[in-house]
């Protein structure tokens, strides 16, 4: 390079240091010897989906709309103590989870006399119980009200419809969930029931304080604090833990009627539609 471009370029850093355009971004281009011109570098603002955003994929339980278990039971709008998952009627798993998936064909062993091979008779096919084990990191009250929430969420799920209650639930088992996650061909609503689950509390883990009826005031646009007064009601949330659970898929018979193998194969039974059901 020319004594003279160098000396160009040096002047139009200390042009945009003047001017506050210059970053450590191209200060470390121009150090490594690549050039800084503005013109190549692409600038990009990082977005976080938000959670009823259409292109989520995060693994996660939901509660299926229109039924009574969401409109007379969880009622998530009008629960303090999980409203924090209002946005999706269920719980999601932060960061990306471990899931151990199987398929079974069962056949029945025929054993036939004087012959070295058993004949195979086919038996029936199913989806084994799916477990799910990932982290929860919790950073803020904010985030330790979701992880109070989710706790909460997954005892209730567990739980029948019994005692003192003198409603119509009454006497049902625990309802019915839809796993969704990692695209329409992946995990697509889903129905599994929740057979059980473990939230693993560290031993040395920092915990923050939360109160689940805190509402959020902003002192500054650029400080946001959470009104927690120090009561009885505080609950405290590790800043990490592991949540797992033990799903397994379930399905009606009137679902299963309308099975097609034909369709299964190209896709088309993969819970795409609003009220489908996702066979897996």
């Amino acid at each position: 390079m020319a004594y003279g471009q160098t000396g160009k370029q040096i002047g139009k850093i200390v042009k945009d240091v003047g001017s506050g355009i210059f970053n450590r971004t191209l200060g470390r281009l121009f150090g490594s010897g690549i050039s800084a011109n503005n013109n190549h570098i692409k600038r990009a603002t990082a977005r976080w989906s938000g959670r009823a955003d259409n292109q989520d994929w995060r693994v996660k339980l939901t509660v299926p709309t229109g039924g009574a278990a969401l409109n007379d039971f969880f009622d998530f709008q009008n629960n303090p103590l999980m409203s924090p998952l209002a946005g999706i009627n269920g719980m999601f798993w932060p960061l990306t989870p471990s899931m151990v998936i199987q398929h079974s064909a069962n056949y029945n062993a025929l054993a036939q006399t004087h012959s070295n091979y058993p004949f195979q008779a086919y038996q029936n096919s199913q989806v084994d119980s799916l477990n799910i084990i990932g982290e929860f990191p919790v950073q803020n009250q904010q985030d330790a009200q979701h992880w109070v929430a989710t706790v909460n969420f997954l005892r209730t799920a567990t739980k029948m419809f019994f005692g003192a209650d003198n409603d119509k639930l009454k006497g049902n088992p625990p309802p019915i969930l839809h796993l969704s996650g990692y695209g329409a061909h992946m995990f697509q609503k889903i129905p599994v029931v929740l057979n059980s689950f473990n939230v693993e509390l560290r031993s040395g883990i920092d915990y923050i304080s939360t109160k689940q009826e805190a509402t959020p005031f902003q002192s500054s646009p650029q400080n946001v604090h959470f009104d927690v007064s120090q009561t009885e009601e505080q609950t405290w949330a590790p800043t990490l833990s592991n949540i797992s659970v033990l799903v397994t898929p379930i399905y009606s018979r009137e679902s299963i009627k309308n099975f097609s193998m034909k369709d299964f194969v190209q896709g088309k039974l993969n819970g795409k539609g609003s009220n489908e059901v996702g066979f897996i």
